[in-house]
This record gives structure tokens, sequence and C-alpha cells, in this order.
């Protein structure tokens, strides 16, 4: 089956290469040409690096308020250095796990089979059994690192702790075997280039690798609930966070020097790299927003001020190794988060739910994840109707405004993509559960003024920023979505993103407005030749 993607211009087809309107011209460049050579600029400054970053938490709103109230930023520079999308939409569930695979693979949930870091699989069996039993809850977080009071996860994941494959001769079923699609990385490092990545779980985050396990050159992730050298974890302080992303931001540092995430060896400026903020995240989490506006509390001010100030010091130590104009830099986030003001929060036991549910028939809630989305899933899918009432009866009491199940999951609409059906695909919860704005799932006494998951506004409202010397200050108000990002790297550095598999079934188009920036970028440096 031929599957063909068009990327504003381009057709690019899976599997048999490049096709072009134009024979004489292709429209899209191979694995070996650069952009610029297939937009007919003679090869001069080339893209050859992109510098992806996450600010974890952060909204297109964050973006605008601070450029706004701090005209003298790195972020304010780069804006109008770059192409900044103002309507963007993010992952749905809205989690760290399937916002970072909508970023490197171009596809969402549905495709990826990465719902949550803590989801469930039907033909999975739990970790340490002999697999005579068959469903199990899938938990990529913290509690897979040998030790996760070290920050180096006490030296990698523990099988134990993994589920297990009873298709596969009952072995455990790692992070990188778990995703469904390839990804920027594994692309990248299969066309012969370098790539680095750092992220917030030691072994959990090793899903970038792809599925081949081989995607990522130097890998460096560092564990949020390790123990930092002063002796404090992460945790919900924002300084704690500060001093914990400072460890990443020096990896990027070093790979900016065109060294390894130590800097003890040369490996070369990564053709794809990057690294997530947690500090953000944190400062929105315990002290969120003064006014709807974006406004932060001090606490969140000062994790701003803190990306905006490293981010200057990665784009300084590129132009000192002498790559700056070679180098794509993209700031976006894995998911954003709300409500915005702490008035808004309200609390609700995250055992209602499953109380609820539970009251149809005895532990008919197989397995559950609950922010502010409560994604179900059942052990008996024939009583999902049922399940589905009791919750609708019950909504004054669990905050349910929005339940989608059977044809309402599967259809989709304009607020949410439609899913696999949970009959066919082992992975798609069977109820989702979209809460009345300002509820969050969590245990009674729970002080969060913030979380993420789910599909309201706040939760899915990402900036996307493209910064690269030259290019023309452009705003692009057309509705994109995070899924881009990751056929934008791809082309940017002269890779086909046809060859994103994931990108391919959902038609995953490059980001609109780019390819005029750069090529105006590129005919002006032809110009002043």
């Amino acid at each position: 089956m031929q599957l063909n993607v068009i990327y504003a211009g381009l057709v690019l087809t899976a599997g048999v290469g490049l096709a072009a309107c134009d024979s004489s011209k292709p429209l899209a460049p191979s694995a070996s040409e650069s952009v610029a050579d297939a937009s007919g600029t003679d090869g001069l400054h080339v893209i050859k690096h992109v510098l992806l970053i996450s600010v974890d938490g952060m909204h297109n709103g964050d973006l605008t308020h601070y450029v706004a109230t701090h005209p003298n930023s790195v972020l304010a520079k780069w804006e109008h250095s770059g192409v900044t999308y103002s309507n963007v939409t993010g992952s749905k569930p809205s989690d760290s796990f399937p916002g970072l695979q909508q970023l490197i693979s171009g596809a969402s949930a549905a495709t990826t089979g990465v719902w949550y870091d803590v989801s469930y699989d039907r033909q999975l069996s739990p970790p340490g059994s002999n697999c005579s039993t068959v469903g199990t809850t899938v938990t990529f977080d913290e509690s897979i690192d040998i030790n996760s009071t070290r920050l180096d996860g006490g030296g990698g994941i523990n099988p134990a702790a993994l589920p297990r494959d009873p298709n596969n001769g009952c072995t455990p079923v790692y992070p990188w075997q778990y995703v469904r699609v390839n990804n920027i990385f594994e692309v990248a490092h299969d066309a012969g280039y370098v790539t680095a990545w750092s992220d917030k779980h030691i072994g959990a985050y090793t899903i970038v690798e792809g599925p081949s396990g081989k995607g990522v050159t130097d890998l460096a992730n560092l564990e949020v609930a390790g123990t930092l050298p002063d002796g404090n974890t992460p945790g919900t302080d924002v300084n704690d966070n500060i001093t914990y992303d400072s460890m990443k931001v020096a990896y990027v540092l070093n790979w900016c020097r065109g060294l390894d995430h130590t800097g003890k060896k040369h490996i070369g400026v990564p053709a794809i790299f990057g690294m997530d903020y947690q500090s953000v995240v944190t400062g929105q989490t315990v002290n969120s927003y003064v006014h709807a506006d974006y406004t932060p509390s001090p606490q969140l001010g000062k994790a701003l001020d803190y990306v905006d100030s490293t981010l200057g010091r990665m784009e300084a130590t590129l132009r000192e190794t002498g790559v700056a104009d070679e180098t794509l830099i993209i700031v976006t986030a894995k998911h954003a988060q709300g409500p915005i003001l702490p008035s808004q929060v309200r609390i609700i036991a995250d055992t209602l739910l499953q109380t609820q549910v539970d009251s149809v028939a005895p532990h008919l809630v197989a397995g559950s994840t609950l922010d502010d989305i409560g994604l179900l899933w059942l052990s008996n899918q024939d009583l999902t109707s049922a399940a589905v009432d009791e919750i609708q009866l019950n909504a004054a009491t669990n905050g349910a405004q929005h339940i989608l199940w059977g044809t309402s999951l599967t259809a989709g609409n304009a607020g949410f993509p439609g899913f696999p059906s949970p009959l066919q695909d082992s992975r798609t919860p069977d109820i989702i559960v979209l809460p009345q704005p300002g509820v969050i799932y969590d245990p009674i006494g729970t002080t969060v003024l913030e979380d993420h998951g789910g599909f309201h506004d706040y939760d899915v409202e990402l900036p996307i920023l493209l910064f690269l010397p030259g290019v023309p200050e452009t705003h692009i108000d057309a509705p994109v979505d995070s899924r881009s990002v990751a056929t934008t790297a791809l082309w940017a550095i002269g890779l086909n993103p046809g060859l994103l598999a994931g990108a391919v079934i959902e038609g995953t188009p490059v980001l609109p407005g780019w390819l005029e920036a750069y090529t105006h970028r590129s005919q002006q440096v032809v110009a002043s030749k």
C-alpha cells in the first residue's frame, strides 16, 4: 500500500522514495541533499543541526506574555528572527510521554500506542509474572529505575519492574520496544548522523531511542526523582529544579561544543539534539499565576527567566563553535497545563471514579490514569455502557463534563482526534473522562495548583518558536499541532519527513510558513554575495 503525505507543495511517499509534480526538479531533498540545495540556493548556509527544546508546561500565552514584558530577552530576540506559531495544539492526552512522541515521531497516541507514562495494555502481562495472566498496568516512570533516589537511576532499568510479553517468551518490554513507530532520532541515526537527548527519567525516557533501541547516539537522561549533589531533590521547589535543569543545560552546552555530554569526548555537534526543562512546570504546579493574562508568580517568573538566560547561553556557545548560522533552534513544550488561576482548582479524590465504576461490577476497572483527565480500562468491556451511565449519573460529584466511549471515542471531532477502538487496539482506554475546567483528580489534601493530561485549551495550548539567524520575523496564526515539529526538524536538515512512519500514517505536514521564511533567508544570503 502506498501512503502519500502532502507537505505544503511536497509529495512524500513512504517506502518508494520521493515523488514530485515536476520530475525535472525534486520538491523534497533526499537524505544526501540539503534543504538549501533542494531550494535552488546553491547550498549556502545549509542547516546542519536542530536544537529541540521542550519547556515542559509552557503555554503559548507564557511566551507571548514573556516577550511583551521582557523586550530585551533572548526569546524576544528569537521572535524577531524566527517563525512563531500562535495557534498550536499539543498531544491529547497532554502528558509528557505522548507529548514527546508527537514532537519526535510526528504521530499521536492513536498511532504510537503511547498513551501516558502510566497506562494499560490488554496483551501484556504483569512485571515479574510468568505470563499466565494477560492485561497489565504499564508503568514507565522513575519506578522502573534500579534506584530512583539516584540521578543515574542506580545505573539503569530494573527489568523486574517492566511488563512482560507473553508472545515473546515472557520477556520484559523495555520503553523503546513499547512505541510502535520510529522517530527523528532514528531517521537521523540511520542517515549516519550524531544525535543526543536529555530528559527527566533515566529509564523511562529510553523510549526516545525508538523501536530499534539505537536512535540516540548520546542519551543523557537524569532522574528527576533523584538526589541532587546538595542533598535536595527537585521535588516541588523551583530553585531545586533549576539546579536539576542546570545539569542538563551543561550537557547541551557540551553538545553545542561538539563534545559528548560529559565534555570528555569529541563527537561533533549533533544533527538533532536537545533537552526538556522541569523548572517551569514546577513553578506552575506549586506557585501558578497571579492573573489570567499569564502574569506569573515570582517563583514561576524566576523559572522563566532561568530558561531564557540559559537559552541565550546555548546560542552563544553555538556561535563560539561556529555553527550558530546553520542551527535551527525549536522551542516548544511536551504539554501545557492548568487551570491558569489557583481559584479555579477543584480537587476531586482520585479514587472516586474507580469506586463509582466498580459499583457496576467488582473490580471492573482494570487500569486507570487520573490527572486532569480520567483514562479507564475495564476488565469486562461488555459493561462499558453501564460504566458510562454510572459516571454520568454521578457527574456532580466526579466532575465529568464529557465522556468519550464507543463511537464518540473512535469518530473524533474538532475537539479531539479519533482513536482506535478499544475492542481492536490493546492500549486504547475503554472510557476517557474529560472533567470540567479546573478539576484535578488527586488525593484529597493535595495542594497542586495545576496539572495536565486533559484536552482543555490550557492543557494543549503550546508555543512553537523556530529561530534561525537571518530568518524574517514571521507570525503564523493558522492552526497547527505539535506533530509538525518532527517533520519540520527532518526537513530542516535535509532528511525526508516521509521516513517517519507515524507521520505518513497521520498525514503530518511540515509547519506552514517555515519553508517560505527559510527560502527568503537563503535568497538574502545569495543576494549579499
